[in-house]
């Protein structure tokens, strides 16, 4: 089964190795037929610390690395 891919926005680099990224997914409600916007934060593995806030970067599935950290940094949007 292939690995997912998301992107979005870092919102902390404060630990080391480790960023705090933003994802927004936008759906059509189903009763209301409104797009509705969600987002979820995700601790993902940054074994550089090349990553800052604001950044818009992509992030893939992993094991697990730590209690909350799943996922891995691929790169900024833009080389990933």
């Amino acid at each position: 089964m292939p690995k997912r891919v998301l992107q979005g926005v870092v919102v902390s680099d404060k630990n080391d190795k480790t960023v705090v990224v933003m994802v927004e997914r936008r759906f059509t409600h189903p009763l209301l037929k409104k797009t509705v916007r969600r987002s979820k934060k995700y601790h993902a593995h940054d074994e550089e610390n090349r990553c800052k806030t604001g950044d818009i970067v992509s992030i893939e599935e992993g094991r697990p690395l730590s209690k909350n950290k799943r996922w891995v940094v691929l790169g900024p949007v833009g080389e990933a």
